[in-house]
């Protein structure tokens, strides 16, 4: 059959949504100015620790904060490694699989000018987890301690010197402090003070705080907060008195716009209104090139799939059903309909990862077995399966939601599958993600669409099938998991030697992929299209990518 690429809804977003004022304009003829088109429906949150998935900390995580670890994004040929942050140094304790010592880096200082250092790893562990901290704010530990779920306290030794503790020996904890960005604690104070003396219930003076905290934001990182207009746009402007003179920027202004369709992104690129969009339509790809703009594509550790219900009545609670879903798709032809920008999973991870470990099950594209195995579990054409999926129309990294998944409920009918969608926003299908397939939010369904990021061991696999992280702990939204694969998980995290704890995470992802609690659909490989005149960019092999070293000619 021929194929031609997906053709996207017509936008119902004017561009004019984005015109610059004739003052701005001013302002930009003098400025090195970049105006990213984001998938996002609105501004991630400025607080600290982002929503809006990892395109919060893509976009206002990473550039206006810093984390006590860090990914290296300055290579594009080799898989982004874990390097010092704000931590220059770390290590368990010998004795006590629970202790780890993090050494600070000193000489920085936050936005807002005061210094970083112990008391503000204390106070920012407290902010998530400790509920009698003044400070503390249940609106960011959604998005927080469930990426960090065995950290429980933090204790200064000296002044550039903090102990973590976690709730049992965790040799992921490093990786899981990418997640924890440091906020200002002497900026959070002051707006705290600034709470009308009228405000007298704690709770609700800290709230507020953290409001005008949000509206007017302090991190150490090499953007600092210029305007936010929530739902519209914000600014930041460059930190020239940041710590890495590797990511000092030399662009003068960042512009965040959220716009999610990707007709809407599309057009504003390829009118000039912004410099860069993420997810480009796919059909519009050839025009984007001819007109001079530049896409940028790498092969990331990022997994687009259905993740499957567990729940009782579940029908995917037949293994035979599960594993014809993943023979039931042709990823080839759905590749060739993304204009080539895809990759094709075979799990969680691909056959030469270090994690890899040879699974029994093959996924791959063949219905003939798919119906073979449907008929065994009773299902036919006459009596298909009913599911139904909760999806969204656009957000961070779910590449072209609609069509996708229009397609792939085509294939899977080829199969005995009846698939009804419930189509969300996409912050609010990613809260419903943490809160789980038997919550009320779900709303009878039986899988969910929410990509993930699999570049670490929590990330890729442990958050998806402990027992310990189901909802609303993590994100193991189906409620998946069994003693099995429990252990498997406790000897990986167990395993403080790098090449032992890859041989046991490779035990635990052949079983995942034998037991199929997703239907692995695609892998991302993060399309952006950008202006010839951005220079120095690096597409990395990640999900994130660093504007800091980027310049503009």
């Amino acid at each position: 059959m021929s194929v031609r690429p997906l053709r996207l809804l017509p936008t119902l977003l004017g561009c004019g949504l984005i015109a610059l004022s004739s003052a701005s304009g001013t302002v930009l003829a003098q400025e090195k100015v970049l105006r990213i088109g984001m998938t996002a429906a609105d501004i991630p949150r400025t607080l600290g620790q982002p929503d809006q998935g990892f395109e919060g900390n893509r976009f206002t995580g990473i550039p206006m904060y810093d984390a006590l670890t860090q990914w290296d994004l300055s290579k594009a040929d080799e898989p982004s490694v874990l390097i010092p942050g704000l931590a220059t140094e770390w290590a368990v304790d010998a004795k006590d699989k629970t202790k780890w010592v993090f050494k600070l880096r000193p000489g920085v200082s936050f936005h807002d000018g005061s210094p970083f250092n112990a008391d503000a790893i204390v106070w920012n562990v407290q902010k998530v987890l400790d509920q009698s901290a003044k400070h503390f704010d249940a609106s960011q530990v959604g998005v927080t301690a469930s990426r960090m779920p065995t950290l429980r306290s933090a204790r200064k030794i000296d002044d550039m010197t903090v102990e973590l503790t976690t709730s049992e020996p965790d040799s992921f904890l490093p990786l899981n402090l990418l997640n924890l960005f440091i906020a200002s604690p002497a900026h959070w104070e002051a707006k705290y003070a600034a709470v009308p003396a009228s405000v007298t219930d704690p709770a609700e003076r800290a709230k507020q705080a953290w409001v005008a905290f949000a509206a007017d934001a302090s991190g150490t990182g090499p953007f600092k907060m210029s305007r936010f207009v929530p739902r519209e746009r914000l600014e930041m402007v460059k930190n020239t008195a940041y710590w890495d003179p590797k990511r000092k920027p030399t662009i003068d202004r960042v512009v965040l716009l959220p716009l999610p369709e990707a007709n809407a992104r599309t057009a504003a690129l390829l009118s000039g209104q912004v410099d860069w969009i993420e997810a480009p339509s796919p059909d519009a790809m050839e025009q984007i090139k001819s007109r001079g703009f530049v896409i940028h594509s790498n092969p990331q550790p990022h997994v687009w799939p259905w993740q499957l219900s567990f729940a009782e009545g579940s029908p995917w609670l037949d293994k035979r059903v599960r594993h014809a879903a993943n023979l039931c798709v042709n990823r080839e032809e759905l590749r060739e309909l993304l204009g080539g920008m895809m990759g094709i999973p075979k799990g969680t991870v691909d056959p030469g990862h270090p994690w890899w470990g040879n699974p029994g099950f093959d996924i791959r594209y063949a219905p003939d077995e798919a119906r073979k195995l449907m008929s065994e579990a009773g299902y036919s054409k006459s009596k298909p399966v009913k599911v139904k999926v909760q999806i969204s129309a656009s957000g961070s990294g779910q590449m072209q939601p609609l069509p996708m998944n229009e397609y792939v409920q085509q294939n899977l009918k080829d199969c005995f599958f009846d698939v009804e969608f419930d189509v969300l926003e996409w912050n609010t299908l990613f809260t419903n993600w943490r809160r789980g397939a038997k919550d009320a939010s779900a709303n009878g369904a039986d899988a969910i669409n929410v990509s993930y990021a699999s570049m670490d061991p929590f990330f890729a696999m442990v958050r998806f099938v402990s027992t310990k992280t189901f909802p609303p702990v993590s994100n193991n939204w189906g409620f998946f998991g069994n003693a099995e694969i429990d252990a498997l998980i406790a000897d990986a995290r167990t395993r403080f030697d790098e090449k032992e704890r890859d041989a046991a995470l490779a035990k635990l992802h052949a079983r995942v992929v034998e037991e199929a609690p997703f239907v692995w659909i695609a892998r991302d490989v993060g399309p952006r299209a950008m202006s010839a005149k951005m220079k120095g960019v690096v597409q990395p092999q990640s999900w994130f990518i660093d504007i800091a070293p980027m310049r503009i000619e």
